[in-house]
């Protein structure tokens, strides 16, 4: 109890503060990132420090924190224990049948008895077999006959079936941890994304061929899909419309459609005509409810910030605020310096003498939002919840059932009913009885 209770909290932990993803863990680069983030959004409410000394402690990666795991790792060797230590017992218990029982244990003063002459040993077997019973039957040497019924005999077996999911349960956990990715990926219409880091052996990429939002334009999208292709080492394994319920699933990875947003494609020059930037800039963000990002000039200290807006008569813009940072504030956050604004149409490229820049906007596009996913623990999840739910329908659904029955040599019959408490007695006990009166020969 103390370890599970313990492994509540720390999981209770981890669903309460916003953990890092699983790219963050590909770089340093990609960590820092995330990290400024979960700055970005609990500086304000308990501090730098606070969230340092968490970072420090592992709270934003609470389930990949070595504690963590220890704690799993320890849960799963005391249910481990537990059931080896329990299963002889209740192997002897299910196992071992006693078909004669004393006199006494039939006194019709206990609860679940009963008495009644004119029946027979083989009605008395007949009627127990009929009501889906194992039947066996003795005949000890003070002359009267023992029968014994016994239905569902090895249900309390299955509490191995529930135990057992449940440590697998504890296990694909641990597996999708260690070895599990989910990442987003944000994939410009036409444009392309690697899935895994530069490098790694067979390396897949994404390609985002097309993208259809059907009234995205009113604000009022009816669908959306992306026509997604994936490629693994240069070659095409696999192309689908996708669309929210309708993932793609391929080399271990399945590609769901998260969202979508506006992607303006930009054209960034130097004065002497140099690209410096031609591609579509994802507006993932939101400002003042309008889509909105920041994004770096490669090769200059320089960084933009994109708001897309409408003019007066409708027209989409982007509005473009350059800004530097030119050191830091005393709390430690960058300080910042703007330059004037620019508003681009499509089709127009404004020149910055001061920035030394020229920006164009081509067209407007959209991204598509993707959620690469790669579960290794998925198959023992499926395993771990069969065996769990086939171990509960087992013990509730067909709990083990027992019936006594002692004719003595006056022909008296005595019987003693046993079933575990999700049986009800009075109404299976009671049909018992009045299929045995059914049976009833007069004297």
């Amino acid at each position: 109890m103390i370890q599970i209770i313990t492994l509540a909290v720390l999981a209770a932990v981890g669903m309460t503060l916003k953990q890092l993803p699983d790219f963050a863990f590909r770089s340093a680069g990609d960590y820092a990132a995330a990290m400024d983030g979960l700055h970005v959004r609990y500086d304000p409410a308990i501090g730098t420090a606070a969230v340092a000394t968490l970072e420090r402690l592992g709270a934003f990666a609470v389930f990949r924190s070595p504690w963590f795991s220890f704690g799993l790792l320890v849960l799963v060797c005391s249910i481990v224990i537990c059931t080896l230590d329990r299963t002889p017992k209740l192997w002897r218990g299910v196992r071992d049948v006693r078909v004669v029982q004393q006199e006494p244990y039939y006194d019709p003063r206990l609860p679940d008895r009963a008495a009644m002459t004119g029946v027979t040993a083989t009605d008395v077997a007949r009627t127990f077999a009929r009501r889906g019973f194992r039947v066996r039957q003795d005949t000890p040497d003070d002359g009267s006959i023992h029968i014994y019924g016994d239905r569902h005999q090895y249900t309390k077996m299955a509490t191995l079936l529930t135990h057992s999911g449940l440590i697998l349960f504890l296990l694909a956990g641990a597996v999708t941890s260690r070895f599990g990715d989910e990442q987003g990926l944000v994939v410009p219409e036409g444009e392309s994304l690697t899935v895994q880091p530069i490098g790694t052996p067979g390396l897949m990429l994404v390609k985002n061929l097309a993208f259809d939002a059907p009234g995205f334009e009113t604000g009022r999208p009816t669908d959306f899909t992306t026509d997604l292709a994936v490629y693994r080492d240069g070659q095409e394994i696999a192309r689908k419309l996708i669309r929210v319920n309708d993932p793609l699933a391929v080399g271990g990875y399945t590609f769901h459609q998260n969202g979508f947003g506006a992607a303006p494609h930009l054209v960034i020059r130097d004065l002497d005509g140099k690209p410096l930037w031609d591609a579509a800039v994802p507006l993932t963000d939101a400002v003042d409810g309008l889509p909105y990002t920041s994004m770096a000039v490669p090769g200059r200290d320089l960084g933009l910030n994109l708001v897309l807006s409408k003019d007066e008569v409708g027209r989409g813009i982007v509005l473009v605020v350059p800004y530097q940072v030119i050191g830091k504030k005393p709390d430690g956050s960058p300080l910042v310096r703007n330059s004037d604004a620019l508003t681009l149409i499509r089709g127009e490229t404004k020149v910055s003498d001061g920035l030394g820049l020229s920006i164009g906007l081509t067209e407007f596009s959209q991204y598509t939002l993707l959620i690469a996913k790669r579960d290794p623990g998925q198959g023992i999840i499926w395993l771990a919840f069969l065996l769990l739910i086939s171990g509960i329908t087992i013990t509730f659904y067909l709990p083990r059932r027992r019936v006594w029955g002692r004719i003595a040599p006056d022909g008296a019959l005595a019987l003693v009913w046993r079933s575990d408490r999700y049986v009800d007695v009075e109404r299976e006990f009671g049909r018992v009885l009045e299929d045995l009166v059914a049976a009833r020969r007069p004297d």
